[in-house]
């Protein structure tokens, strides 16, 4: 081992995020090993000339559940082989499934019939994306006529997959941070360290991952609505050398009601989502936050006569929907890219659409 040296090691006891360092100086060498010292090193560094493009199933059987609540039960289904999940379903072969049910505070003086709620479950088959096109050789300024340093003509780095959902919210709810925002539950957090070999350069990708309910709630609407959620979704980061680094954030998720009713007039909204981190040797990439969501409204009209006579009606409408987004962090400079001074958003993708709707009315004197 050489200054100069740069060192791409998968995940060890000693390094649980995996290692890549540069070596500056070599201390000494015994019959044990080479004692050096090290500083942060870049793909770039590493990579050279290479080109790679690879998509990483990550092996439900490698990911470590903590769960945060209790009540989360996990089963997973490993390629080649088959399990069931709590609820007797033969799960997708390579896929993670945590199921969870919680309940949400209760509209004060709400009867013990509308007691609010969340359950279901979130089905997972994650994978990890990584691309790079090879090096090139670039000035540190525009106004720089040498070449002095080089970055990636390309690169990608991203989290995919199917993502399956089936889940249930009812009751009476009143649930706010007191802020305008929901209550957010982190319910579980999951994480992995896929490895994908370019070559004989192992290149670790870090995943975390933490499952949450979100509530948010005015107390006056109660709700029983419940709908399945299936689909696939994409979101990264893409560098090109012309362009820089892009955000990049996709989901071909549909759903399909399976009941919705709302009572009273009020306003209610409710996700069971994911907050995913997307890393290289533990240092964080890509972040992004996938929430499928449901929502309920309600609003009532009462109108009175002098002769005593009066009406009351209620128009109410359930709705699903989807909010995804999430930032590119300054760490992608592993990758040996210019650097930049702030995160760069995802943007928001935000999908919604309509369950059911109805119409209550009564006549009264």
């Amino acid at each position: 081992m050489a200054v100069g040296d740069v060192i791409a090691n998968a995940p060890a006891p000693g390094a649980p995020d995996g290692v890549l360092a540069k070596v500056t100086k070599v201390l000494a060498t015994t019959r044990q090993g080479t004692e050096v010292n090290t500083a942060p090193a870049t793909l770039d560094a590493l990579l050279g000339k290479d080109e790679a493009d690879g998509k990483v199933p990550v092996d439900p059987a490698g990911i470590s559940v903590e769960p945060l609540v209790k009540g989360v039960k996990v089963s997973w289904a490993k390629n080649g082989e088959r399990r069931f999940g709590p609820h007797g379903a033969t799960l997708p072969l390579g896929s993670l499934r945590l199921d969870v049910g919680a309940s949400v505070a209760t509209a004060e003086g709400a009867p013990a019939s509308a007691a609010a709620s969340v359950s279901g479950f979130v089905q997972l088959s994650p994978k990890v994306e990584f691309g790079y096109n090879g090096n090139r050789t670039h000035a540190d300024s525009a106004d720089s006529g040498t070449a002095t340093g080089t970055a990636p003509r390309g690169a990608y780095i991203g989290l995919s997959g199917d993502w399956s959902s089936q889940w249930r919210f009812k009751g009476q709810a009143a649930a706010s941070t007191g802020k305008d925002k929901p209550l957010r539950m982190p319910f579980a957090k999951l994480h992995a360290d896929p490895v994908i070999q370019v070559g004989p350069v192992p290149v670790v990708v870090n995943l975390d991952l933490t499952c949450y309910l979100a509530v948010e709630a005015d107390g006056r609407i109660s709700v029983d609505v419940k709908q399945d959620l299936k689909g696939g979704f994409r979101v990264g980061g893409s560098y090109t050398w012309a362009e820089g680094w892009k955000p990049v954030g996709e989901s071909g998720l549909t759903a399909t009601p399976v009941q919705a009713t709302v009572t009273a007039a009020g306003r209610v909204k409710a996700a069971l989502g994911a907050e995913a981190g997307v890393g290289l040797y533990g240092m964080a990439g890509v972040s992004a936050d996938l929430a499928p969501y449901l929502r309920g409204e309600g609003g009532a009209v009462i109108a009175g006569s002098s002769d005593g006579k009066g009406s009351a009606t209620a128009d109410w409408k359930a709705f699903g929907g989807l909010d995804l987004s999430g930032s590119l962090q300054t760490q992608l400079t592993v990758f040996g890219t210019p650097l930049f001074q702030k995160r760069i958003p995802l943007g928001t993708l935000h999908r919604e659409w309509q369950l059911a709707a109805g119409r209550l009315s009564s006549a009264a004197r």
